[in-house]
């Protein structure tokens, strides 16, 4: 699940994020996050680039390989949510969750 959370994260920025960055949207502590880096990085799921901004720092991105990786296990997530959603709601209340769910996306924006 973590390794989903990073690069889920990674997928919705348009640029490398920088790990501090990267912390404050995945809810882990920076050691704990600088290993899971480290480990997708050996699978080839993300790469690390010098900071061209700050020499001290690096930036992470998604490769192509965990850019597959993430929509992979997006559609199964989403899969396993629907049925267990489907399963517990009735049609009308799906409905009226997504009238909801709807309303506070449109808030954020």
């Amino acid at each position: 699940m973590r390794d989903y959370d990073v690069l889920y994260t990674l997928s919705k920025c348009d640029t490398p994020q920088r790990i501090g960055d990267l912390g404050k949207h995945v809810l882990l502590s920076q050691p704990t996050l600088s290993r899971l880096v480290d480990r997708l990085e050996s699978r080839g799921l993300v790469s690390r680039a010098q900071d061209p901004a700050d020499a001290r720092s690096v930036r992470i991105a998604l490769t192509e390989a965990g850019r597959q990786a993430q929509n992979t296990a997006g559609r199964s997530h989403a899969a396993a949510v629907r049925t267990a959603m489907n399963a517990a709601l009735t049609p009308a209340e799906i409905a009226q969750l997504t009238t909801l769910t709807q309303k506070l996306q449109e808030a954020q924006a």
